[in-house]
């Protein structure tokens, strides 16, 4: 990195702590430090929803996922107006009524105390976890691609968010995120735009698409039920549908967004404006992933992104097989660049087998490398990512874009960790504030409670750094995230519609089938990773849902029958 970019990056990250921290210092009360005074108008809940659920990882890992898998994984948000529209229907106008600070609040009125207490500590346990690997992931990553300190970096990342969400609260987050989502967009756009300009001068917009579906990469909709497969329309549209409902209704990360709206009205449209807009920016994001990937059919790339990975295994026993991959790669390289040229040339129809058994020589010879890296870590005892699916946009980002434009993507990541870190924060710390501590202590103040939940911000953050340094990579990060809702969210939101729609069923029918049914749903996630059974977790939102469903309604009919 140069100047420049030194100056961009840090300019741009102080700035937006300096204008939170500044234009919502002084809240002497919980309606104005929780629920941001309930002014918000419906832009800004809608930025501020999207802000919360697009974090770094959206950044990071969605390229790269689309890199190696193509534009699948965009059917996984099919499920996000349906739940849009069910949560304005049902959700908002019922929180608004009641006046709740937290989607929790509303099942003591509904239920009981304890099981108000049991929804709001599986929340504060998955989202605590997801706030650590929202710092974890753009920490790591550059980390590793900049060589800047890890420890030191999750430390930054934390400190900078909570300054400005203790001093603000609900406001300040809201504040915050237009201005974060402002720079992640203008970043995003320049950076599609620089992708294609770097193609060759003979390869436009449209050879580009073309040469990605030849390599498979623009298959979009997958309408069968291979259950191997994690993402299919049907994938989307039923287990997306709940895991949407379950974040958006009752995760109060999301649910604390839209409560600080001015109005029924406005918090609908600001949930109406996310439902629109969320699965284009998806769909954008993976494109850039795929023009990331035509680019480099032109433009040589490495066996593996993660450069730390490969420094690992060039000091190994392994390097000279390693180095012998890396020659082959250069050869496939150069086989199939004249394979893409020929085909954008001709338009051949009849070269796509050609150009597919070329891209599976080449995943064959990336996986004989991971393997070769996986066995480099043990032989030296050091945990080493190699899938890199992760590293490939920060790689291209670093290598390829003008100086000053590489601040300003670095600050796109860092935004979007920022952002949606403290909005965990902003929610992990008004339930515990509002649903815990509140709940069973004596009356407080209101200048008191505003203490005490910039109090619960401060420990919160540094839970979360603490679990950011300790945290390993998974697979891919947005899929590691998502694994975590989808192992809690059916569960609650079962909770919830359970609230909603079965009256006759009572509060320790409820509470008793949600405990049986999280050991359940945990059971089936393990069962699932040790391949005794084939359950995508995405899945698991319904699944959950479904479970605690049926066993409160038993218990409850068993109950009454007695």
């Amino acid at each position: 990195m140069q100047a420049l970019d030194w100056i961009v990056l840090i300019v741009t990250l102080l700035a937006i702590v300096v204008y939170g921290t500044y234009k919502t210092r002084g809240s002497k009360n919980v309606q104005d430090y929780i629920r941001g005074g309930s002014e918000a108008k419906w832009w800004t809940i809608g930025l501020s929803v999207m802000a919360t659920q697009a974090s770094a990882i959206t950044f990071l890992s969605t390229p790269g996922q689309a890199f190696h898998s193509g534009m699948g994984f965009v059917q996984f948000y099919f499920g996000l107006p349906i739940a849009m529209i069910i949560i304005c229907m049902v959700f908002i106008p019922l929180y608004h009524r009641l006046k709740v600070y937290t989607a929790y609040e509303f099942l003591e009125n509904r239920f009981d105390l304890k099981t108000r207490t049991l929804t709001a500590i599986l929340f504060l346990v998955q989202r605590g976890l997801a706030a650590g690997i929202t710092i974890f992931a753009p920490a790591i990553i550059l980390s590793a691609v900049l060589g800047w300190n890890l420890l030191l970096l999750n430390i930054i990342i934390g400190i900078l968010v909570i300054i400005y969400t203790v001093s603000g609260g609900t406001k300040a987050v809201s504040v915050t995120q237009k201005h974060q989502m402002t720079v992640i967009f203008t970043g995003m756009f320049i950076a599609f735009f620089i992708i294609v300009s770097k193609l060759p001068a003979d390869i436009s917009f449209t050879k580009a698409l073309d040469i990605a579906g030849a390599s498979g990469k623009m298959e979009i909709l997958d309408f069968s039920f291979n259950l191997n497969n994690r993402y299919t329309f049907w994938t989307g549209i039923i287990g997306g549908t709940f895991l949407m409902l379950s974040y958006f209704g009752t995760d109060q990360s999301q649910v604390q967004r839209y409560l600080s709206g001015k109005s029924v009205k406005e918090m609908q449209m600001g949930l109406i404006f996310n439902g629109i807009l969320k699965i284009p920016m998806q769909f954008f994001i993976l494109l850039v992933g795929v023009m990331v990937f035509v680019f480099y059919q032109f433009n040589e790339a490495p066996v593996n992104f993660n450069p730390t990975a490969t420094d690992i295994v060039l000091n190994s026993e392994y390097a000279e097989e390693y180095k012998q991959l890396q020659e082959e790669q250069k050869q496939i390289f150069n086989d199939k660049k004249q394979l893409i040229t020929n085909y954008a040339a001709t338009g051949n129809q009849d070269m796509q087998a050609y150009i597919a058994t070329a891209n599976a020589t080449s995943d064959d010879l990336r996986n004989e490398a991971r393997e070769l890296i996986d066995k480099a870590g043990e032989s030296q005892n050091i945990k080493v990512e190699s899938n890199d699916k992760d590293y490939v946009f920060i790689h291209f980002i670093l290598n390829n874009l003008p100086r000053g434009l590489i601040g300003l993507l670095l600050a796109v990541i860092l935004s979007a960790a920022m952002s949606s870190t403290a909005s965990e924060l902003n929610a992990l710390a008004s339930t515990t504030t509002l649903d815990l501590y509140k709940r069973n202590t004596s009356e407080k103040s209101e200048l008191q409670m505003v203490k005490v939940s910039k109090l619960f911000t401060l420990l919160w953050g540094i839970i979360a750094i603490g679990i950011a340094c300790v945290a390993n990579l998974a697979e891919n990060l947005i899929q590691l995230v998502n694994i975590i809702g989808s192992i809690f969210y059916g569960n609650v939101l079962g909770v919830f519609l359970l609230a909603f729609f079965f009256k006759f069923v009572k509060g320790q029918a409820v509470f008793v089938a949600a405990l049986i049914t999280q050991v359940i749903v945990i059971a089936l996630f393990f069962l699932n990773e040790y391949e005794v059974i084939n359950l995508p977790f995405l899945w698991l939102n319904f699944v959950g849902c479904a479970i605690v469903i049926a066993i409160a309604s038993l218990i409850q009919g068993v109950f009454k029958s007695n």
